[in-house]
């Protein structure tokens, strides 16, 4: 691949991640992408010879954005398995919450399910961490079905939050005191390990 070809690839994406950011999901099309970057229609099927390979190209990214995020927060999280668990989740909310479009493109299950640039095995890093932190908090749970449990009711909490049943149903501007109720369910109330 010719260093040119790689630019265009990486505009492409940058084209595809910008419009993610704007308009959301739907307006993920070949087309708008190649109009965006600057170049013809057809173009983008040089690299991306399907839809999904490009949107597959665009959710790798927000998988190493979220990566990246989740490493910077354990780095400066020193306060043991249950604080680094706890500063994990709000991570994860936090990006949920600041890059909706791209959240929902991360997880979109024709994506993960095609196999097309590891994405799966983008995701599973951050579940073995989580899971591992779980283990240590609580070494008697079976901490794979905690680190499940709490990914899915965290996934619910982005969703509902989100879509603002959550706070108005609870009254709340803030995810944090859900965050703790959240976390207190999953590992046990603080201070108790």
């Amino acid at each position: 691949m010719t260093e040119s070809d790689l630019s265009l690839r990486d505009r492409l994406v940058d084209a595809g991640m910008e419009l993610l950011a704007a308009e959301g999901p739907q307006a993920l099309t070949l087309r708008e992408i190649a109009r965006r970057a600057g170049v013809s229609h057809g173009a983008p099927r040089r690299h991306f010879p399907t839809r999904l390979e490009l949107l597959s190209a665009i959710a790798h990214r927000g998988f190493a954005d979220l990566a990246e995020r989740t490493r910077t927060t354990s780095a400066r999280t020193a306060d043991g398995p249950r604080a680094r668990v706890a500063a994990l989740a709000r991570t994860y909310l936090e990006f949920a919450l600041d890059r909706p479009g791209m959240y929902e493109l991360m997880f979109r299950h024709d994506l993960l399910e095609s196999g097309r640039l590891g994405l799966r095995e983008t995701s599973l890093p951050l579940f073995a961490l989580l899971t591992e932190l779980i283990g240590q908090v609580n070494p008697d749970a079976d901490a794979r079905r905690v680190a499940g449990a709490l990914w899915a009711n965290l996934h619910g909490t982005a969703q509902l939050w989100r879509w603002r049943s959550l706070p108005l149903a609870l009254g709340e501007t803030d995810f944090g005191p859900l965050l703790d109720t959240v976390l207190a369910a999953h590992l046990g109330p603080e201070g108790g390990r």
